[in-house]
């Protein structure tokens, strides 16, 4: 109090600011005036700022180590960023559930004991608590993998959204993997309840008894929801099978009706080899194939038929073709069946053909009638149930020749496929040029 009552103001500014420079001065000045030196010895002063922040005191080294977070204008927010194509490729491998789970408790059951510990059920404490901890993180860890590896569909490429969506079903992959991610959690809360119960057994024999309890009670999790694992395995391997698209390259689509041929075409005119049988719908889904002209590498396209019918009534194996031409950048090689024998009426084909035409006329597009060594030059082909009374010039035309500069071809007798060869080479090049000066699919082509 004697030493505060002597302090001038500036003293005190001092004193309030800089307490060790204080100090020193203060030793400094009362050395100076003894007679003879004298040594002082005193310790170092541990200071610390305390600004304010919010009406509460903090420590400078806080406010660096944790800046104060403040929420982001939504102009700033970065949007996520949208997966190219080839996401299925990159999908993890998943262990079946059961193979899973004996593969953690097999690893879990190596865990030993701290070593030092001399008392028997302290040991023995410890060895299930950690045992049971081993366990569950074998089982999370993949689990928690999985979760991370597999793409949100949100942020897929379109054309890969509409694969999983016309595959696997509405809403499925964010089903199975809400599934996977509900066990993971389970997992994690059984895990940690039944260590923690280990960790305070008073005996031995009650610590190997929460042992097996909490062992047993992981199994049966599994047993009840492991079924989303191997759910989720199936779709990986639906998923790793599509066919690989590559944007930067010329596709060639093959379109029409069920069973006019589109897959003989596709085996003359790439590597791509589809089951070909005299039945609809034997194309059950996207095949891939490639063909090399000139030392260039392009893709072919065998799509499943479309049936005369609005959008809304088409089934999953349609959509698959709208949406291979929605979202790809593909020239369209359509074929026609003037023949009858694929079960869809030659006016039935041209007005599917009029409307996808329409809907696409954007795109490259050639025209090809199939099986024209059945045709044989005859009258043309009338279903009983057509009523032509309504009929106009154009499906009148249709019916004999197909649409205008179509190319007639027989995969049998080979007639016309080395003009078509040509014809798909000059379009593929043109497609190429397309997608060298950024002429891309617009994704709203095929909205209406």
């Amino acid at each position: 109090m004697k030493l505060a009552s002597s302090l001038f103001p500036n003293q005190w500014r001092l004193l309030a600011s800089s307490p060790q420079l204080y100090l020193q001065s203060f030793i400094f000045s009362t050395a100076s005036t003894t007679k003879s030196p004298t040594l002082l010895q005193y310790r170092n002063l541990q200071t610390a700022v305390f600004p304010v922040v919010t009406s509460s005191y903090l420590p400078t080294s806080y406010i660096t180590q944790k800046q104060i977070e403040t929420p982001t204008s939504p102009e700033k927010q970065v949007p996520p960023v949208q997966e190219s194509l080839g996401a299925f490729q990159k999908l993890p491998m998943v262990m079946p559930s059961i193979d899973l789970y004996s593969s953690a408790l097999r690893k879990s059951k190596r865990v030993q004991p701290t070593k030092g510990i001399a008392n028997i059920a302290k040991r023995e404490r410890n060895r299930g608590a950690k045992q049971l901890d081993a366990f569950m993180k074998e089982l999370a860890l993949p689990l928690k993998g999985y979760m991370e590896s597999f793409p949100r569909r949100r942020l897929l490429h379109p054309y890969e959204r509409s694969l999983i969506e016309l595959t696997l079903g509405d809403g499925k992959y964010e089903e199975v993997l809400g599934k996977v991610d509900a066990l993971r959690k389970k997992v994690l809360s059984v895990g940690k309840e039944h260590a923690s119960l280990c960790a305070k057994a008073l005996s031995k024999r009650e610590a190997e008894d929460r042992l097996n309890e909490g062992v047993e009670k992981l199994e049966l999790v599994f047993q009840q929801e492991g079924r989303a694992v191997d759910d989720l395995l199936s779709i990986a391997k639906v998923l790793r099978a599509m066919p690989v698209v590559d944007l930067e390259m010329p596709t060639l689509c093959l379109v029409g009706a069920p069973n006019v041929g589109k897959s003989s075409l596709v085996r003359i005119l790439s590597t791509g080899k589809p089951e070909i049988c005299n039945y609809p719908f034997t194309t059950r889904g996207i095949l891939m194939g490639h063909v090399i002209l000139n030392y260039q590498r392009f893709q072919v396209t065998d799509t499943p038929g479309l049936l005369r019918r609005c959008d809304e009534d088409r089934n999953n194996l349609e959509k698959l073709t709208l949406a291979v031409l929605t979202h790809l950048p593909t020239a369209v090689l359509y074929v026609h069946d003037l023949t009858g024998e694929c079960g869809t009426s030659p006016s039935d084909q041209f007005r599917i053909y009029k409307e996808i035409k329409e809907r696409f006329k954007d795109y490259l597009w050639i025209d090809v009638v199939s099986k024209c060594d059945l045709l044989g030059g005859g009258s043309p082909v009338i279903y009983a149930k057509e009523d032509r009374s309504n009929d106009e010039e154009e499906i009148i035309k249709y019916r004999e020749t197909g649409p205008d500069e179509a190319f007639h071809v027989s995969v049998k007798t080979e007639q016309g496929l080395s003009e078509l060869k040509s014809k798909v080479k000059e379009v593929l090049s043109n497609e190429m040029e397309k997608i060298k000066n950024g002429v891309g699919v617009d994704p709203t082509v095929a909205s209406s």
